[in-house]
């Protein structure tokens, strides 16, 4: 068991510094930004330790929690950069999809034109979401179609649509987990395996309509076979 520990913990700290240097490449100064952070908070909590009397104490809740917050903003301002590096990308609403979390099932371009506009499917307790990525007057015709498919087989499943962009009526790419996550939660457990058991028989892209022409969306994968 410790072999293993300190196997995974050079990977866990490799994987952070690999993290700072993507990130620092789009927002240089987030090294000054953490620090301050970090020098502040404790100082604060150090002085406050000092004024009642109890440096110790107050130094070492100080120092854990100069820690915490620098996790904090280190990991705001690396998914603020990560999105940022993705936005305008085909195929990056896909990405935000596949990490939106448990009780999510996700199935990338189940829908594309020979414009290379996409549409991407989330099945949840909110009930189906399809998410567009593309020119947006051309993936209204997209979603339009994608509705009127599964409406043959889960008519009575609610079904939201989602636009990435930021344009009026759009959802920014950053915003867009958020935005599935705060859908009303209407299905059970159940039904929601039931849905995508459903949903399963209308095949994948390979099967459903012919491949665009041109080279696949940097970025996207094709959705397994089921």
């Amino acid at each position: 068991m410790a072999r293993k520990e300190t196997s995974e913990n050079p990977g866990r700290l490799k994987q952070i510094a690999l993290t700072y240097k993507m990130t620092k490449k789009a927002d240089p100064k987030v090294g000054l930004v953490v620090a301050a952070v970090g020098i502040v908070t404790f100082g604060v909590l150090l002085a406050i330790g000092f004024w009642i009397g109890h440096p110790i104490y107050l130094g070492i809740l100080g120092f854990l929690l100069a820690f915490l917050a620098m996790a904090i903003v280190f990991g705001r301002r690396a998914e603020r950069a990560a999105f940022g590096q993705m936005e305008g990308q085909p195929g990056a609403a896909a990405a935000v999809l596949e990490n939106i979390g448990r009780g999510w099932t996700t199935t990338p371009a189940v829908a594309m034109n020979r414009s290379q506009d996409v549409v991407h499917r989330a099945v949840g307790k909110a009930g189906i979401v399809l998410v567009a990525e593309g020119n947006p007057n051309r993936v209204k015709s997209l979603l339009a179609a994608e509705k009127k498919k599964m409406a043959r087989i889960v008519a009575d499943v609610p079904v939201h649509d989602v636009v990435v962009g930021d344009g009026e009526g759009q959802v920014p790419l950053k915003k867009v987990r958020t935005t599935l996550l705060k859908l009303p939660r209407v299905l059970p457990g159940a039904q929601v395996t039931v849905v995508n058991d459903r949903l399963r028989a209308l095949g994948d892209l390979m099967s459903n309509m012919p491949m665009p022409k041109g080279p696949m969306p940097k970025g996207m994968r094709m959705p397994k076979g089921r």
